[in-house]
């Protein structure tokens, strides 16, 4: 099987859990913190919309620049969800208009020109960078779901709001 088949599937896989948590984000709470060293709760849920948008930039681009980098404001729970719709559907259109002989090819970040991240396989940057870090961010929501009362979604398994056994 090819690399680009694997991380088709897992995009779809992930994105449908991360759709249903993002879909439980309450408005009104963009500035809530479960502790003062904690991410924005705002901030975290449009990170985990986006983040399979890094995908574009990993297969389509050799580097990124993150000083250059915008993220996309979305306030509302329907934004959320339409963003992450949109990332998906960017990551989708990159990983089935490559190979796997590109994703062998280095890759590398940057914050302000300077590099920090050693020039690595893009296919090891989609899957620790990517959809690894997607699936911690992810579980941080639905820690920040949690807290707030919210209903968790089952994602990998059963969670305590639904799909129990």
């Amino acid at each position: 099987m090819k690399m680009t088949e694997l991380f088709l599937a897992e995009l779809d896989r992930e994105a449908s859990g991360t759709r249903k948590a993002l879909e439980r984000v309450p408005e009104g709470k963009y500035d809530w913190k479960p502790h003062p060293k904690s991410m924005a709760f705002g901030y975290l849920a449009e990170l985990v919309a986006t983040m399979p948008s890094w995908t574009v930039f990993t297969v389509d681009q050799d580097e990124l620049d993150l000083a250059t980098y915008k993220k996309p404001s979305m306030r509302t729970t329907k934004e959320l969800v339409q963003g992450h719709d949109e990332a998906v559907a960017a990551a989708r259109k990159s990983l089935q208009n490559t190979n796997d002989e590109h994703l062998m090819k280095p890759w590398r970040m940057l914050v302000a020109g300077k590099q920090v991240m050693e020039p690595t396989p893009r296919h090891i940057v989609l899957r620790d960078s990517v959809f690894n870090h997607l699936a911690h961010h992810r579980g941080q929501l639905t820690v920040y779901l949690r807290l707030l009362e919210q209903p968790v979604p089952a994602i990998y398994g059963p969670s305590a709001d639904e799909g129990r056994f």
